[in-house]
């Protein structure tokens, strides 16, 4: 017999302590019901408890190919969307908490871009000259309305291929929401910057006159990640003149600046890989998120490796951190108990559209 659903309240304030031996009760309920994935940026104390581990599209597609009925993402809302679309009928994502989002994606949501969209055709028919592409980080229905724009998704790991690509269907590139992975894109594929516009979406027209819009290429989104803004050159110069045999690698999210003085620029995947696979006693200053920082400095110690992160003061997806193990432990007993909370579901209006475009990135890359 069911029992009644567990109200969070319970576990709010209850010690980590008894949250993890609560965890391992019910994941043992739950058996091969449930499979947990922690994204690269999860907390340690969390991130334990992952059945899989990596980025998020690598995330979401493994997934998909298990039996599991009940895919706990202990990552952020849009992650869990893709998890959703990408999945079997069967499977029902799930977010340990609702208010674990990411603030760059929430710095172009649909009115906007569907307002961009319509400035655009007062200079341009936006239809024939743009083709949408957004990045991964984004909700679905930017997803979807690029599915139906006849644009794309990219990750941080293929965006030039396919910004390659979106050119060969049309002459301009509308980038969302990551300025930083977009310009840096088109750095290069040698397009130069004075054709790589930003376009803020609080002001008329982007910011842009229409001589500025006939002029672009590319058109950046005023995004950005919050915790890849923290990095400065000077993190850079800093840490050459300590270490003048030392090597830099950053995330593409970072600053145009930081990116051009790395030695490396790549995606969570490729810091992981490039580092793992450097020599010995090499030495390696990281530009991305703290957690995966520090986790990869402890894995890599014993080769003689040292892994320095970038910036000065702490900084990690804080947003992320919102899924500890009160909210991993409080879903995980209610999906014992046959109760389903936090499920993240995409609107069928949406699905098949955001599928769409993320299948033609697939197809591309």
């Amino acid at each position: 017999m069911q029992t009644a659903t567990i109200a969070f309240d319970r576990f709010n304030q209850m010690q980590d302590d008894a949250c993890h031996e609560r965890i391992r009760i019910a994941r043992a309920r739950l058996g091969k019901r449930a499979v947990i994935l922690g994204h690269h940026y999860q907390r340690a104390d969390v991130y334990q408890y992952a059945d899989l581990t990596g980025d998020s599209l690598k995330l979401s597609r493994l997934a998909s190919q298990t039996d599991a009925e009940y895919i706990v993402f202990c990552g952020v809302h849009f992650m869990a969307e893709v998890a959703d679309f990408m999945s079997k009928p069967h499977q029902i994502a799930i977010l340990p908490d609702l208010a674990a989002g990411c603030s760059m994606a929430d710095m172009a949501n649909l009115a906007k871009v569907e307002r961009c969209w319509r400035e655009l055709n007062e200079v341009l028919n936006a239809d024939e000259v743009f083709t949408p592409v957004t990045y991964i980080n984004s909700a679905a229905d930017l997803k979807a309305f690029c599915g139906a724009h006849g644009g794309i998704v990219c990750t941080s790991s293929n965006a030039e291929t396919i910004a390659k690509w979106a050119f060969g269907q049309r002459e301009k590139i509308l980038f969302f929401p990551d300025q930083h992975l977009g310009r840096w894109s088109g750095y290069k594929m040698g397009i130069p910057l004075d054709e790589m516009m930003v376009w803020d979406p609080d002001l008329e027209m982007g910011g842009l006159t229409p001589e500025q819009i006939h002029k672009a290429r590319l058109l950046l989104w005023k995004g950005h990640c919050s915790v890849h803004q923290m990095f400065q050159p000077a993190h850079i110069i800093k840490f050459r003149n300590q270490y003048p045999d030392g090597l830099v690698i950053a995330h593409p999210e970072c600053s145009f600046e930081v990116c051009k003085q790395s030695d490396f620029v790549g995606s969570t995947e490729l810091i992981v890989k490039t580092i793992k696979e450097a020599a010995p006693n090499t030495r390696w200053l990281v530009g991305t998120e703290l957690n995966l920082v520090n986790r990869l400095a402890e894995e890599v110690k014993a080769e003689g490796k040292s892994v320095h992160f970038m910036a000065p003061t702490v900084c990690m997806c804080s947003t992320m951190q919102r899924i500890d193990p009160q909210h991993l432990a409080w879903t995980l007993e209610n999906l014992a108990d046959g109760h389903v909370v936090n499920q993240i579901k995409v609107p069928e209006h949406e699905v098949g559209l955001a599928r769409l475009a993320l299948e033609r990135m697939l197809a591309v890359s």
